[in-house]
């Protein structure tokens, strides 16, 4: 399947749809001047150094060469020739991180410009992930929130507590916990960090709805069983946010989070599990309105993830284990039971297990991962085997010039709705299991995502709209020209202010086909939803942006290290004498000013004990290396360096004698 759609289809997109646009190019001197398939489209905003760096030119032949230019002196820096429509320019890796390229090919307009640098794309992304979450609150006061008022009750608008916020933010922390702790000024009393507050917030939130069933703005659709009654608030899934801030709590919440409302939390969690049904994959739970995924699916985007369970038990278990009257054994069970169901059931064949349970699809290879990465002894028999076979899967249907992932051999995408859950969400599932597999060629396939949202699409054009009001609030990516076509800033997300918010993706339509012309990006779909002219086309969600945030989670594995050296910093230790000076060397995703030399912090546990802060100095501007000297105690046996939690980060340890 080398092309599988790269030839004229059968007539099978409702016309309906789509809007030709007959005079695409009217008015212009040459469809290469209009025509983002004329050009060479790339990542608007750059490539992180040392990962996979491609672009397309739909119309250039095989066999064309191409060019990087380096825009501060013209000079000619790569050569290449397209293949199969892409180019690619992997091994280029410049140390300077402050300079622009553009891609060029004889007789067509060049690239727009952009970087390449350690870590670009966190660098630009992490902040504006987690400030869209703080945007898109419903209330300010997460006890007195106003629910009827809130489309979906919260805690984000257009959304319930299936958004998972605390699963996914306390995963985005554990990833790169130092770099989170630059930026303080978002909420609470300026001196956290922000994402920590934003967790909290929302634990405080699914703590004071955990039995919510009042009126909410509107929802489509109802909560729980068929033929059982009907739940307007989904408060079954505050127990998964709360599971994941009592993980946090012993992990990294400790200062921030008093240990009663710690024992608040859990408490809740430890009575209402069963009752409900947090201890099992739920099925048939959501009944939808929504034409995309209308009555009873087996699962929904909107209340039951099928992955979710292993995530929330895994979650408890971390917990449990800490506690003297815990009783981790069971929900490890239980998180064992719910991977097993997904290792026997998970049917990649059936779209509703795969692209179209949309949003909610990035969970389902991500649990398992989170399983192998945090408690890999103990994930069930066929685990890491189910994830070779999604990987093979996945491998089948991005072969082609896009590397996209397609729905079959006759359809890229879906004709009538965006798939924010598709690519942006895509990339972090295939950077978790690639770091699992040891497999290069699908971590690349998921920088193939990241560059999609990023331009590198029919479009050419980022997936958010490049708004004068969120460039005013400084809601977008720098380095990005063109985004996304249109908005809907005024659907009941309320999104047109809220900074880092997705907007839209291709239709299927618009996917290019030889002898077809190319679509307007208008949908008629789902216009007796009432939700709003194009908004199945285009408008943010939440749940759309929380797995943008678990792509840039995912991103740094593999690429962080950290290591004990002698004191010169050159000899890797595994034993050491008491009272012995040793350097703490960590490389991580700490590096975002090119300009100056930053810092950041390590994790030294002696003994096993509570571990303690160390703080770092990059070596030089740009290194991405970070330092510290450290004299080994006196009356330890053991010193473990660590930077990250929950499988997310890295580690070593130095004997002491």
């Amino acid at each position: 399947m080398n092309e599988p759609l790269d030839r004229p289809l059968s007539p099978m997109i409702n016309i309906r749809t789509t809007l030709l646009l007959l005079c695409f190019f009217l008015g212009h001197r040459s469809m290469a001047q209009t025509n983002p398939l004329a050009v060479p489209l790339v990542n608007q905003a750059g490539y992180n150094r040392g990962e996979a760096k491609r672009f397309v030119c739909y119309e250039a032949p095989d066999g064309s060469p191409f060019q990087l230019i380096r825009q501060s002196d013209k000079a000619i820096v790569f050569n290449g020739k397209i293949m199969n429509r892409a180019g690619d320019f992997s091994s280029f890796n410049p140390k300077d991180a402050r300079v622009e390229y553009v891609v060029t090919l004889k007789g067509r307009k060049p690239s727009v410009p952009f970087r390449i640098a350690d870590h670009l794309i966190e660098g630009i992304s992490s902040k504006l992930a987690y400030d869209f979450f703080v945007d898109v609150r419903g209330s300010e006061d997460p006890v007195h929130s106003n629910e009827a008022k809130v489309y979906g009750g919260g805690p984000s608008r257009d959304q319930g507590s299936y958004g998972l916020e605390t699963t996914f933010e306390t995963l985005f922390y554990a990833s790169n916990p130092a770099l989170f702790e630059r930026w303080t000024t978002e909420l609470g009393d300026k001196k956290t960090a922000d994402l920590i507050d934003l967790i909290l917030w929302h634990g405080e939130f699914a703590y004071h709805h955990v039995d919510y069933n009042g009126p909410v703005a509107n929802r489509h659709g109802t909560l729980g069983y068929e033929g059982q009654p009907r739940m307007n608030y989904d408060y079954w899934n505050t127990l998964d946010q709360l599971a994941a801030v009592c993980a946090g709590y012993h992990s990294f919440l400790k200062p921030y989070l008093p240990r009663q409302t710690y024992l608040n939390y859990r408490n809740e969690c430890r009575k209402r599990w069963q009752a409900y049904d947090r201890h099992k994959v739920v099925r048939h739970w959501t009944q939808s309105t929504k034409w995309v995924d209308e009555g009873f699916q087996e699962f929904n985007e909107m209340g039951n993830a099928f992955g979710q369970s292993v995530f929330s038990n895994l979650f408890m278990y971390l917990a449990e284990k800490e506690d003297a009257d815990g009783q981790p054994d069971q929900y490890l069970r239980w998180a064992q039971e719910s991977a097993e169901d997904i290792i026997k059931n998970w049917d990649f064949n059936n779209p509703r297990h795969m692209w179209w349970i949309r949003n909610a699809e990035h969970i389902t290879p991500q649990a398992l991962a989170f399983f192998l990465l945090v408690a890999p002894d103990k994930a069930p028999e066929g685990t890491r085997e189910k994830l070779m076979a999604w990987r093979d899967h996945m491998k089948q249907k991005t072969a082609n010039f896009w590397q996209y992932r397609v729905h079959s051999e006759t359809e890229w995408a879906h004709p009538r709705t965006k798939e924010l859950g598709g690519a942006p969400a895509l990339g972090g599932s295939m950077f978790a299991v690639a770091h699992l597999l040891g497999d290069r060629e699908l971590r690349n396939i998921g920088w193939s995502q990241v560059n999609f949202v990023f331009g590198l699409n029919p479009i050419g054009a980022h997936l958010s709209n490049k708004s004068p009001e969120r460039l005013a609030i400084n809601g977008y990516w720098a380095g990005v020209e063109n985004g996304w076509p249109r908005a809907h800033p005024n659907g009941y997300g309320m999104l047109g202010k809220v900074r880092g918010t997705l907007d839209g993706t291709p239709l299927d339509a618009q996917f290019p086909r030889p002898g077809k012309l190319m679509t307007a990006n208008e949908s008629t779909a789902g216009q007796g939803d009432h939700i709003g002219q194009n908004a199945y086309a285009t408008e943010g969600w939440a749940i759309s942006n929380r797995g943008w945030m678990a792509t840039l989670t995912f991103a740094p594995l593999g690429t962080q290290k950290i290591r004990v050296l002698d004191a010169a910093g050159k000899k890797p230790l595994r034993n050491g004498k008491a009272g012995q000076s040793v350097t703490l060397e960590l490389t991580a995703a700490l590096n975002q000013d090119p300009a100056k030399a930053e810092a950041g912090w390590v994790l030294v546990s002696l003994d096993g004990n509570a571990p303690f802060q160390v703080p770092v100095q990059e070596t030089a501007p740009d290194s991405g290396v970070f330092t510290a000297r450290y004299k080994l105690p006196a009356g330890s046996k053991q010193a473990t360096v660590s930077y990250g939690y929950w499988g997310l980060g890295v580690n070593d340890t130095i004997q002491i004698r």
